[in-house]
């Protein structure tokens, strides 16, 4: 393996004229020599990473997509993506939603014109679908399939692979001592600067009978939290280590924690704060794994009952296992590389 940094820019809102698709526009030609340089038979490239998926165009080379979280695509009766809104359960509810669809469509084709005018710019012919970053060859869907809304038609080239898991290796931590059960509080590393997850986490169960291993992600709150005789704070832990033991994780319901914690068999309390968090937190309860605890109520009482209801219900954990024994069987990375090497193969021979 070889590293070359990618090209990087700063658009607005962070004081320059330039656009995300003219930044796009300019990192794509930055990235063609590296792509003659390389000669790769198949450019993967991160859903968010347009500029990377142009420049192989612009190359003819065969590219696949990376979506790190649920397919974000739309489909007529599903609610819109993102929002947190559930799955509906009657006709009527999936009614409602396609009453939505038009507005949803709008928005849609507004970004097929936008990329249109991108990849006009770097000679590539127009697009007459939206969601031109997703690729039509490969869309690697890193997630559990379990947590994917039933849709009416999948893309052939569409594969969900399970969940692709990696951590850097991370010193051993001690955990609060004794036999009570352990919640696991895992802040966002993006998120949520103040610490109000972590603040209400270690107030509201400063009494009950459970154990709290909690991290700041290297990013201590001032002032300094006030942490009960049951729990303990570190900068950092390894999740791959501390989660199976664990009866609960705490977190802000970013895909890569609750990828991880599913696959140990852990079920999750998502308390959404940003992004495709609230999208998460949704899936996880809609499966079944987990409860969703709103914005408003990310409070030591919130957090609290949230805990006892997690303890108390054990369907959330016996769902939660289940995840974890697919997952045992279901190796994402390994999917995932068959579906890139059949996509290498097929460029070799044509």
């Amino acid at each position: 393996m070889a590293f070359a940094a990618a090209p990087e820019y700063q658009v607005w809102p962070g004081g320059s004229a330039m656009t995300p698709y003219g930044a796009a526009v300019r990192a794509a030609r930055e990235t063609v020599p590296l792509i003659r340089e390389t000669d790769p038979d198949v450019v993967v490239a991160d859903i968010l990473t347009v500029a990377a998926s142009l420049a192989a165009q612009m190359e003819g080379r065969r590219w696949a997509t990376l979506v790190p979280h649920v397919l974000p695509t739309a489909e007529p009766g599903l609610p819109p993506y993102s929002g947190g809104a559930r799955l509906p359960r009657t006709r009527p509810g999936a009614a409602m939603w396609a009453m939505w669809r038009p507005l949803l469509s709008r928005g849609e084709e507004r970004g097929r014109v936008e990329l249109n005018e991108a990849r006009a710019r770097l000679g590539l012919p127009p697009l007459d679908y939206p969601h031109g970053g997703i690729s039509p060859q490969l869309a690697i869907v890193a997630t559990f399939p379990q947590l994917e809304y039933p849709r009416q038609r999948w893309r052939p080239s569409v594969r969900v692979t399970g969940p692709l898991l990696w951590e850097e290796p991370t010193p051993k931590v001690e955990l609060p001592a004794g036999e009570d059960p352990l919640v696991l509080v895992a802040p966002s590393t993006s998120q949520d600067p103040e610490g109000r997850l972590l603040a209400a986490a270690l107030a509201g169960l400063t009494d009950e009978p459970v154990r709290v291993i909690a991290t700041t992600n290297r990013r201590p709150p001032d002032p300094p939290l006030r942490v009960p005789s049951n729990a303990r704070v570190v900068d950092w832990l390894s999740y791959a280590r501390t989660m199976p033991r664990c009866a609960t994780v705490v977190c802000h319901a970013g895909h890569g924690t609750v990828a991880r914690a599913l696959a140990c068999g852990v079920p999750v309390i998502g308390c959404p704060a940003a992004g495709d968090m609230a999208e998460n937190a949704a899936r996880v309860a809609w499966a079944g794994c987990g409860v969703s605890l709103p914005r408003r109520l990310v409070t030591p009482r919130g957090v609290r009952l949230a805990v006892r209801k997690m303890l108390a219900e054990p369907g959330h954990a016996e769902r939660a296992r289940a995840l974890c024994r697919w997952a045992e069987r279901n190796d994402g990375g390994a999917v995932a590389a068959d579906a890139l090497e059949g996509l290498a193969t097929r460029a070799l021979s044509s």
